[in-house]
């Protein structure tokens, strides 16, 4: 019988449980609606105590929950009554190496880490936007950011993992390789990553980026632009184009734009955009390192939010003209919700260059489709508002399964003791049977169930 007390002994270190001073702090998370009341978190000091944590919620018959940075949406980082495994508290250290320009980073670390780490040695590797994003999570899961069109996602870029499902392994190209291709786009369903290595590659000190934000009635003149620009779109730039409501309730386009140069050569690339004339300009040379924090604001620690996801049309201005911002708008009109329809111009030519094989991950997307609600206060009417308000813009947007990472709760988890297998196997598509071996291999009782769950073969 699975003992506490024996696991404390063992466990190098920190066992929280509801009787510590430290157990609601223990609980909180990046979207305050995902928060769960655990009956065990364990504070991981190395992969031995990873292990072991394991193997008290395997005899213990509790499930369990691996959190990094914090950051689901959808919750996967918290289970009711469930052992969390939280690497956050200490395994959260980042190590550069210049010479081989490869960085060690371990699985509770956030990408401000790897940011600030790497541009001291002139190196950058492909991170998240959100800079408070949990590194293991968004790693896992696939990972865009700004240098997605020079380098491709971060699974690309992904070398070695350790892992612990009980045992340790360390997996890459030679070392368990089959282990290895799984995690990188197949998420957390065959255990937790300790550490990653990621190639890291040279960077400029600084980049020309910034919001820029015009007024609804230019709709079509940005889309016009973009129809333009994207087709023929460099791997230095990109662009995240945002159909919201401001502070004051009014409509607005807030488009981030990215150029890896200059300002001088940003704005020489933009100009089409510049010259539709923009309420304000805040694009500017910035330091690399603040680059993924500049959409930060959209995704403040410790608000509710609800997400959901699904691929850009083929074409921009079948996502942004002034129907659907008309659309969008009526549907957005909360007065407790903060809605936001996020459109993701990063090249995928780069991505999609990758062989289809090569990892389990979708090498034909155009780019994504974020719907982001958020709201204070939570309560349930509030929550089943932002899930309603999610639902009807989704349905206006392109049809597909998105990015696994913008996936909500009910879409992706366990419900009533079964697993929603459809939805896994329209993100996986032709690789899920090869997803299901591997899974037999290294987690056949399905210990790991918190994100797209994988159903052994």
């Amino acid at each position: 019988m699975a003992s506490i007390e024996s696991l404390k002994q063992q466990f190098k270190g920190d066992i929280v449980t509801p009787q510590d001073s430290d157990y609601e702090q223990s609980l909180d998370r990046w979207a305050a609606n995902s928060r769960r009341a655990a009956a065990v978190v364990a504070f991981v000091k190395d992969a031995e105590d990873v292990a072991l944590a394991i193997k008290y919620a395997r005899d213990a018959g509790l499930r369990i929950a691996i959190r990094g940075g914090g950051h689901s949406a959808a919750g996967s980082s918290s289970c009711e009554g469930g052992v969390v495994i939280d690497l956050s508290r200490h395994l959260n250290s980042v190590r550069v190496d210049p010479d081989e320009k490869l960085i060690y980073v371990q699985g509770g670390a956030q990408w401000k880490s790897v940011d600030h780490a790497a541009i001291k040695h002139g190196l950058a590797g492909v991170a998240g936007t959100v800079n408070h994003t949990g590194v293991g999570g968004l790693a896992v899961g696939g990972g865009y950011g700004w240098l997605s069109g020079s380098h491709g996602l971060v699974i690309d870029n992904t070398l070695t993992v350790v892992t612990a499902d009980g045992s340790i392994l360390t997996a890459n190209e030679t070392e368990n390789p089959d282990l290895f291709w799984g995690v990188r786009g197949g998420g957390s369903n065959f255990g937790v990553v300790t550490e990653f290595v990621f190639k890291l590659h040279p960077q400029r000190p600084k980049v020309f980026a910034g919001p820029v934000i015009f007024s609804p009635e230019k709709s079509e003149e940005i889309a016009a632009f973009l129809d333009d620009w994207w087709p023929k779109v460099k791997p230095e730039e990109g662009m995240l184009i945002v159909m919201m409501r401001g502070p004051d309730g009014n409509p607005l386009i807030l488009s981030f734009v990215f150029f890896n140069g200059t300002e001088e050569e940003g704005r020489t690339a933009y100009k089409k955009l510049f010259d539709i004339g923009p309420v304000a300009d805040h694009a500017t040379e910035i330091p690399y390192e603040e680059l993924n924090n500049l959409t930060n604001p959209l995704a403040e620690w410790g608000c509710n939010y609800y997400f959901k996801g699904t691929p850009l049309s083929g074409k921009p201005s079948e996502d942004l003209n002034k129907q659907k911002l008309a659309d969008i708008m009526a549907i957005a009109s909360s007065p407790d919700h903060i809605a936001a329809v996020l459109l993701e111009y990063f090249p995928h030519n780069k991505i999609n260059s990758a062989p289809v094989n090569s990892a389990p991950y979708r090498r034909d997307l155009n780019g994504n489709i974020l719907v982001l609600v958020q709201w204070r206060n939570n309560t349930q009417e509030k929550e089943a508002k932002a899930k309603e308000i999610a639902h009807a813009l989704t349905d206006i947007l392109p049809k597909g399964e998105g990015y696994g990472n913008y996936t909500p709760e009910s879409d992706a988890l366990p419900t009533a003791g079964a697993v929603t297998a459809d939805k896994t196997k329209a993100l996986f598509r032709e690789h899920y049977p090869r997803l299901q071996t591997i899974k037999k291999k290294y987690d056949p009782l399905m210990m790991f169930n918190q994100w797209y769950t994988i159903i052994p073969e």
